[in-house]
């Protein structure tokens, strides 16, 4: 009974999450916000899932099968994820139109897709290229 209502949880859980990441698709406003939304929601929604299922059935077989694809699918998707964005970005897919800062702008070598580090001589262009600074407490 216990782990009925363990893995009714989980799967609710799991279902959540993949709804989160399919409105996220359809409500990011670029391809970089929708494959980070998407990426991430999956991931968790899919990780419950099946460990839902390796609760659900009890067996050692079962787990060590859902356990393996839980790990294989958090190691694989950030890497796919980021080799998409990074593709995207090359073939110059527009950013939102409100995006604030372009971290990688003028430092990609589209050619050779390298990334060249510069040195900031100004705290204004330090600002542009890392982002405004908080003040730590």
């Amino acid at each position: 009974m216990i782990s009925e209502l363990l893995s009714a949880l989980l799967l609710i859980i799991g279902s959540v999450f993949i709804l989160i990441a399919a409105v996220g698709l359809v409500r990011m406003p670029d391809v970089f916000m929708r494959m980070s939304a998407s990426a991430k929601g999956a991931t968790l929604g899919v990780g419950a899932t099946l460990l839902a299922a390796a609760v659900f059935f009890g067996e050692l077989t079962v787990a060590a099968q859902a356990v393996a694809t839980v790990v294989f699918v958090m190691l694989t998707t950030p890497v796919a994820t980021h080799m998409i964005a990074r593709a995207a970005y090359f073939n110059g897919t527009p950013l939102w139109a409100n995006t604030l800062v372009d971290q990688l702008c003028d430092r990609y070598d589209r050619r050779t897709h390298r990334l060249q580090s510069r040195r900031c001589d100004s705290p204004e262009e330090s600002q542009a290229v890392t982002g405004p600074e908080t003040p730590v407490p």
